[in-house]
């Protein structure tokens, strides 16, 4: 079976290889623009958007399972995407500093005709950050490329408290939810896909 990752994130990169999986990357590009206002609606749309591009993309689509993701931060009724600036990444930092949000995942797999979407959700809790800490943080280069403008495994680390669901999700790719996709729909134990 070949194995495509329709994402160029390389978060997803690094947990695919991490599972000991050989894939190809194909990338397409996607309408992102939605009136969606559910959470767990628009990551599956978006997902499934990314990865049917891919699929039309295929000459041969016999045996190839397409995995697509779209992940999004939502915080007190608002989508956080990348910042687009210094000013931004602090609006995000303050607004998710002492609290809880979300960090939600739509997942889109394809093999043999078929197609299927999930969704899943994990909180993630901060600490408290003094004007001081945000504003070293946003300093850094890090925010910039991130969702929400934090990446729980990097210097943000350092204030998450406590999640509260799968940690994979929060990194770019919900892997509880994939295996368990794949094992549902597909009858494929991720362990048989190496």
């Amino acid at each position: 079976m070949k194995i495509i990752l329709a994402s160029k994130s390389p978060r997803r990169k690094e947990i695919l290889e991490n599972l000991g999986l050989k894939f190809d990357i194909i990338t397409a590009d996607a309408d992102e623009s939605s009136d969606i206002t559910d959470p767990d609606g628009l990551v599956m749309t978006l997902a499934e958007r990314k990865g049917r591009a891919v699929v039309e993309k295929l000459t041969d689509k016999a045996g190839c399972l397409v995995i697509a993701c779209d992940t999004l931060v939502y915080a007190e009724g608002e989508f956080l995407g990348k910042p687009k600036d210094r000013s931004d990444a602090e609006r995000m930092i303050k607004l998710l500093s002492g609290k809880k949000h979300l960090v939600v995942s739509g997942i889109y797999l394809y093999l043999n005709g078929k197609e299927v979407t999930a969704a899943a959700q994990t909180g993630v809790i901060f600490d408290e950050m003094t004007d001081g800490e945000i504003a070293q943080y946003i300093n850094s280069p890090e925010p910039y490329d991130k969702a929400g403008g934090y990446a729980v495994q990097g210097l943000a680390s350092v204030y998450i408290r406590g999640l509260e669901g799968d940690y994979f999700n929060v990194v770019g790719l919900p892997v509880n939810l994939l295996c368990k996709t794949l094992k549902k729909e597909f009858d494929l134990d991720i362990n048989s896909l190496r």
